[in-house]
């Protein structure tokens, strides 16, 4: 992983704070899944969550969690038809990485969880609504997914 998640986090309670949105100092918790890492269990009770998938050189996913998303938070990501635009799903598309790794349906849960790491920025559901899709776009926008959207931000320094 080749960013801060600690840092990302200061950088989006200044953000926060110029929208004039007033959060608890520990409203929001970084835990880091390295490499291998094993899916969360679920969404801990009153909690929403963003959620960033990395490999060693890259972000590859951004997502985000409401307070009734256990399964898009616990493993819809890990499952290529367990719902739309999922990691799996973005990953089975890509044909290169299909090429480069061997990917199918019935390894690439595996793949995901032994070549990328997770972070998951843990939100009280107190800030459910704009501060949750505030934080999933400031997310998209510092790192640049390569799964994201259909097309890649033209804006973008560098």
């Amino acid at each position: 992983m080749r960013w801060n998640p600690e840092q990302l986090l200061a950088d989006f309670l200044v953000v926060a704070e110029l929208g004039e949105i007033k959060m608890e100092p520990d409203a929001i918790r970084v835990e880091t899944l390295m490499m291998p890492h094993r899916p969360p269990r679920n969404l801990p009770k009153g909690k929403i969550a963003v959620y960033v998938f990395s490999d060693k050189e890259r972000v590859l996913k951004v997502g985000k969690a409401g307070p009734q998303s256990q399964p898009r938070y616990t493993n819809q990501h890990y499952n290529a038809g367990s719902a739309p635009s999922t990691l799996a799903a973005s990953i089975l598309k890509d044909e290169d990485a299909v090429q480069r790794y061997g990917l199918n349906k019935r390894n690439i849960s595996g793949w995901i969880k032994k070549n990328t790491d997770r972070v998951n920025f843990i939100v009280d559901a107190d800030y459910y609504g704009s501060i949750l899709n505030l934080l999933e776009a400031f997310v998209q926008c510092r790192l640049q997914p390569v799964y994201e959207g259909k097309q890649r931000n033209k804006g973008r320094k560098g």
